[in-house]
């Protein structure tokens, strides 16, 4: 949740909403947001895909994918949140130029979500295989990310304008 929060508190003219699939992880964000009184943060605790039971057409403007689960085998690829048919959904909710920001410490799931974009004809943009080389000001950082970096991976990021 610190990114969820740490957005919140740096935007606070912007609605922010963490979703996450796991209760014992979504609690913590929740009540963060809550002691803080940030009434811009919501999180929902549910899987991404029913996303478009939530959302309007064109409600989002900025979708945030950090450290998804890479869901390594070739045979759980559908599961993944850049494979395709996510990358579906997120076109109707996502306004005309919205984006998609990904960051992961996993280059494989990189490079198969680089694959899914293009393929799917999103616009890419500060693609980067070494985030920390060249931060991006105004950028929080995860838990994970702290996490994975400090271990010596390097973060993978980049951005995708809805077609």
């Amino acid at each position: 949740g610190r990114f969820t929060i740490g957005m919140a508190e740096l935007h606070p003219e912007k609605a922010f909403i963490g979703i996450e699939t796991q209760h014992d992880i979504a609690y913590f964000p929740g009540k963060a947001a809550k002691d803080k009184k940030l009434d811009n943060v919501r999180i929902i605790c549910a899987n991404a895909e029913n996303l478009l039971e939530w959302f309007e057409p064109g409600e989002i403007k900025e979708l945030y994918l950090n450290f998804s689960d890479p869901w390594p085998k070739k045979r759980h690829a559908k599961r993944r949140l850049t494979y395709r048919d996510f990358l579906k959904r997120y076109a109707v909710i996502l306004k005309e130029g919205g984006e998609i920001r990904f960051k992961t410490d996993n280059k494989d799931l990189f490079d198969f979500s680089v694959e899914e974009f293009e393929a799917m004809g999103w616009q890419l943009s500060d693609v980067t295989y070494d985030l920390h080389a060249a931060p991006v000001p105004g950028d929080v950082e995860t838990e994970y990310e702290e996490k994975f970096s400090r271990k010596g991976n390097l973060i993978c990021r980049l951005v995708a304008r809805r077609p």
